[in-house]
Formats: C-alpha cells, structure tokens, sequence
C-alpha cells in the first residue's frame, strides 16, 4: 500500500499542499463530482489488495507476485483495477480541488502505468499463467470496464 498511497496522497499534497482553488468551470458541482471518484477509488482500490493476499496468495508487487491469477471482484470487470483507482483517486482529487496540475499528473501516471502493463506485466502473466491468463485478457478489457462481470469456466 505504500506505492499507492504516496502516488494518490503524498505526491498530490506535493503538489496542491490540499488548497482549493476555484472549481472546473465555475461550477461547485465539480467538487462533488471529484469526491465521488475518490470514494468510488478508495474502496476499489483496498479490495484489489486484498484479493491480491487473500486469493493470489502474493501482493501486487513484482517482487512477491501471487502464485495464483485472481480474476475475482473487480477484475472481472477491467484487468487493472488497482491502476484504474489510483488515477481515479488523483483525477477526483483534481476536480475536488479544481487543480488543473493533477490532471496533468494523472495522465502522465496513466501512461507510465500503461507501458508498464505493456512491456511487463501482460507478457509475465502470459508466461506465468498461460491458457488461463489468455482466456482472462480476451474476455476482460484493460482499461476501460466491462458492463456485465465475466466469469471464468
């Protein structure tokens, strides 16, 4: 939890020190808005860490990565949720506090996080899990969530 919370907390207080600014186009419905992302991204976020304990037996860490491929809660949705929290968490923070420099550090997060997935990740599950993996990414978008949950056979 320590990566997560200095991307989504610490390095956000860096950069905004939490002072409100005016709301995104003048409207204060903004800031309810942005607090709706952080809470939806909160939650989101503690459950894929503990899927990651409970059922992957391993941590989201490359250095202790689970033994087993989980593809339960909301990962049966989109394939990053833990990435998908965190920007979500620094864009509603954005908009929350009307900060136009945390949207920009949550696209460059965005990118750096979708290279990584890329060139790392996705070619070590591949490896790891095979069949079983490959069945998951078909089925399960990356970035952008399903509708409906997909089930595994």
């Amino acid at each position: 939890m320590v990566a997560p919370c200095t991307l989504a907390g610490l390095i956000p207080w860096s950069i905004t020190g939490w002072q409100l600014r005016p709301p995104f186009l003048g409207l204060e419905l903004t800031r309810g808005i942005g607090a709706i992302m952080i809470l939806a991204g909160v939650p989101g976020l503690v459950d894929a860490f503990a899927r990651f304990a409970l059922q992957g037996l391993g941590t989201p860490a490359p250095i202790a990565p689970p033994p087993n491929l989980v593809v339960t809660g909301l990962y049966r949705y989109v394939r990053n949720p833990i990435y998908v929290a965190v920007v979500a968490i620094i864009l509603g923070q954005a908009v929350l506090m009307g900060d136009s420099r945390l949207i920009v550090y949550g696209a460059l997060l965005w990118l750096f996080f979708h290279a990584f997935v890329v060139a790392y990740e996705e070619p070590t599950l591949e490896r790891t899990f095979g069949s079983e993996y490959e069945a998951f990414r078909a089925a399960v978008p990356r970035w952008i969530p399903r509708m409906t949950p997909w089930r595994s056979k």
